[in-house]
């Protein structure tokens, strides 16, 4: 079976959202959400539904999830959990897709979706199914939806008095691609209950790659 081209960014263009959005996460306390552990990258919003970016060799790259909720496909031991039939999110998937998912399953998580990453283009099976990844909302993958979720994360902490985030500084957390200081991090948040060494630390965490 042909897999499916689909039109996603290259992930070579996600690091400085994604380590903007982990510094955040972990200086408000929820650090777990949002982390690099190269050559994992994960995200989740906290109730569940998740997407883990797992880097490889030649610029490869899998991409792998499941929305608590809305993923219509059920793959393995998903299939028998739920008692619905089997979408094969690996039919026609070239070798090197199996080794982030097999980790998956031996942590006994169930997936929704399975994407490859050539090099050049993103692709996955072939199936008609809603399989839940527009709706995990992966943040990062463009910087809107990566300030407004900064800016959510911000506004949910008890001393944020109402206020908002200038864009100036959410941006220039992004902008730093993970080199990310304390400064930078205070910048964004409340003036109390903000750990910016914390999400600094997480920030940088995402330059693992680049250390190797």
């Amino acid at each position: 079976m042909a897999l499916v081209p689909l039109d996603l960014p290259d992930p070579t263009t996600w690091r400085g959202r994604w380590a903007a959005l982990a510094a955040v996460q972990a200086a408000s306390g929820h650090g777990e959400r949002c982390r690099a552990l190269w050559p994992l990258w994960h995200y989740d919003d906290g109730h569940g539904s998740w997407a883990d970016l797992h880097h490889l060799d030649e610029g490869r790259a899998v991409l792998l999830g499941q929305d608590r909720n809305d993923s219509e496909t059920f793959y393995a031991e998903a299939s028998d959990f739920f008692e619905e039939k089997e979408t094969d999110l690996l039919a026609g998937a070239p070798e090197w897709w199996g080794p982030p998912v097999r980790r998956v399953r031996d942590a006994e998580l169930f997936l929704g979706f399975v994407y490859g990453y050539d090099g050049s283009t993103w692709h996955r099976a072939g199936y008609e199914l809603d399989d839940g990844f527009t709706s995990v909302g992966l943040p990062v993958l463009t910087t809107a939806l990566t300030r407004g979720k900064i800016l959510a994360t911000v506004e949910r902490m008890p001393d944020a008095e109402g206020g908002r985030s200038p864009f100036e500084a959410i941006d220039a957390l992004i902008a730093a691609d993970g080199e990310v200081d304390a400064g930078m991090v205070a910048a964004v948040g409340p003036a109390t209950g903000w750990d910016a060494d914390a999400g600094a630390a997480a920030a940088r965490a995402f330059l693992a790659d680049d250390e190797a």
